[in-house]
Parts: C-alpha cells; structure tokens; sequence
C-alpha cells in the first residue's frame, strides 16, 4: 500500500487532486506517543479542532482515551455520537448556540458535556436555559492568563467563582485556561512562560480550595505547552495537532517527536512558462493565512518555489531546466494542518493492512445535524 518512500501512494490514481491524505499508521503512532509523554491518560483531554474526524476519534477512544476537547457544536456532537464519555466545549455559547448546547445533551446523554464562561450575564443566560430545559450544565470558568482573547482576569475569577457554585443548574467543575500566546520555539523560554501560568493557576486552586470548600479542576494549555503541563499533576492537558503534526509544528517545536501524518496531494496542470508549473493546490486548498512561502512544503520536490496564488492554482518556480509534466504529482506538507484539514470534505486514509478509505472530515461543517 505505501511504498518506499512512506508517503508515496501505490493507489495514486484513484486519489482526485487536491486531496487530503490521512496516514491511519502514523496517527496510532502519534497516540502512543502522546500517551507515553503524561503520567496517566486520565490527564489527556485532546481538542479534536486539528482533525474533526470521527474515525480519528474512535482510534483515541480505542487507545484508552475518555475525555475531549472541541470548539464547535459541531465537533461536540460529532464526539457525542462517538460516545466519548467526557467533552468539554471550550467556548461560551452564546444566542441560539446555547439552545444547541443544550439540544446537544438530551440527544447523547451518555456523554458528560460541559462548556466554559467568563462572565456572569453569559453563565447565567446558560443557566436559565438549563432550567429550562431540565438540565443541569457542567462548566468551567475561563481564564484570560495573558491572550486576551477570552476569559475573566485571575483577580476576578473568586467572585465569579462563588457565584456560579450557588447556581442550582451549573455544576462548576473549574478552571479552563488556554496561553495560545506562547509559542516561542526556544523551549527554555516557553518553559519559563509556562511556568509563570501554573503557578498562577495553582494559586488560583488553593485560594478556591480554602474559600470555597471546593478543589477545581485546572484544563489548561494546548500543543507548545503541553511538555510542562504534562508535568504538573494538577493539570488536565488539551492538544491537539499531536495527532496528524504539521511543518510548522514540526521546526518550533522540535522537543515533541510526533509524526507528520497528513498530506495534501496535488498534481501539475499547465506549465504557463519555461521556468513555472502551475498546481491545482490554491488558498481553497492548503491554508492562506501564512505568506506565500510560508504555506506548503512538498516533499518529493522540496526546492520548489512558490510564486504565486490564487482560489484554484498555485504556481512554483522549477528553474528553465526542469523536467515537470502535467499530471505529475506533488506530496505537500501544510505549515498549518488545523485549517487545512477544515477545507476537505474527506481525507483519504491509508493504512499498511487494510484497503483505502474515505474518511469524512464530518465536523468542518459549521452544523451537523443540531
């Protein structure tokens, strides 16, 4: 099935271009590896925003795996109808969204769904809908620990805190904290950053633990940080690009050895110049929001170089002397896997012992069935 060269494709042309190619193999491997680098898997709560599959899901849950982390109601109920026993949605449901939220847990009831806030208008409009509804929601209390993207000031999470653990229709579990800031290849720097956010949330716990009789659970970080939080006890860790890795992930973060194992395949359909070959591979294809040398690396042909864009084509120069054809096909390697996977309706999986298969990428959609 796959031959020396372990992206190369024996089934080539049944794979229609661009195409997104899942390697089933190395993301078992991936697993494993993530697994071996924390002291217990119930620490691991994976995001699963990097693949959005169920079939990759259900390789996570086979490897042991019980809690997870996604952004979308979407992927929520992708994950519930995989009966993931244990999915936090680490966004604030807001207007319609928290009718779907709660719409989400009559229909997988054997999935314990919860959902973060940082403010009480929004904790309470949830509740009220809990109410509602018969429900009582779980949720965290987001933490803004320096992205300033969402999340309440640590010096304002007690009062939050306490009012939330009165409410009859939440159930607090604790903190969610996510440092998206941090992204320094340097890992002592990383780890030096890291650490001021643990001890910051760690504070946090204590305080909570003596004032309010209650000891909150700390989900914390994503892909650069996962090393250090992986190894502080406290923590619940939520990765997520570990299971299919990317270029750019690949050179920052040198210290996780995880496998690239997603591809874009694309093919040569005219050569508009002596020295160019133009790819069916645009910014529909691979994601755009790097600049253009900074998108795609391709494998067998790595001194390829980008010249320009556009929605269908991609244009690289091959030098005058270049011995391209059309049809000719290129294994790219995405700088950012997240949402190049977000524009495929499906990745072709391969395996060494099994025939190829069409998985679908059912969470890109915005909504599913709720």
């Amino acid at each position: 099935m796959i031959k020396s060269n372990w992206y190369e494709l024996d089934d080539l042309p049944a794979v229609e271009s661009p195409g997104l190619v899942f390697y089933e193999d190395l993301i078992r491997e991936n697993i494993k590896r993530l697994i071996g680098m924390i002291d217990h898997k119930a620490r691991l709560r994976p995001h699963v925003k990097t693949h959005k599959s169920a079939e990759v899901t259900r390789l996570m849950l086979q490897a042991g795996l019980k809690k997870f982390k996604c952004a979308t109601i979407a992927e929520a109920e992708m994950l519930g109808s995989c009966e993931a026993p244990d999915v936090l949605l680490a966004y604030q449901p807001v207007g319609p969204n928290i009718q779907r939220f709660m719409v989400l847990q009559k229909r997988f009831p054997a999935t314990r769904f919860s959902c973060i806030t940082d403010n009480l208008e929004a904790a309470e409009n949830i509740a009220l809908a809990a109410k509602e509804n018969d429900l009582r929601v779980s949720i965290y209390i987001d933490v803004n620990v320096g992205m300033n993207r969402t999340g309440i000031l640590p010096e304002a999470v007690p009062e939050l805190y306490k009012a939330l653990r009165t409410d009859e229709h939440l159930n607090l579990l604790g903190l969610h904290a996510y440092d998206g800031h941090i992204h320094e290849a340097d890992f002592s720097i990383r780890q030096r950053e890291v650490r001021k956010i643990i001890q910051l949330l760690q504070s946090l716990q204590q305080q909570l633990e003596t004032e309010q009789q209650h000891k909150p659970t700390i989900v914390a970080g994503g892909t650069p940080g996962f090393p250090i939080y992986a190894k502080e006890s406290d923590f619940e860790c939520s990765p997520g690009t570990f299971a299919l890795w990317d270029h750019g992930y690949q050179q920052a973060f040198r210290e996780q050895d995880f496998l690239t194992a997603a591809l874009v395949v694309t093919r040569v359909v005219s050569l508009p110049a002596p020295n160019l070959i133009c790819t069916d591979l645009g910014h529909k294809a691979v994601a755009a929001e790097n600049i253009l040398s900074n998108r795609i690396t391709f494998l067998n042909a790595p001194k390829l170089v980008p010249v320009s864009q556009s929605e269908e084509h991609l244009v690289l120069d091959a030098g005058e002397n270049h011995r391209y054809k059309i049809g000719d096909v290129l294994y790219g390697l995405p700088i950012h896997i997240c949402p190049t996977v977000a524009l495929y309706d499906y990745a072709y999986s391969v395996a060494a012992d099994r025939t190829p298969q069409l998985w679908p990428i059912r969470s890109r959609k915005r909504r599913d069935t709720i």
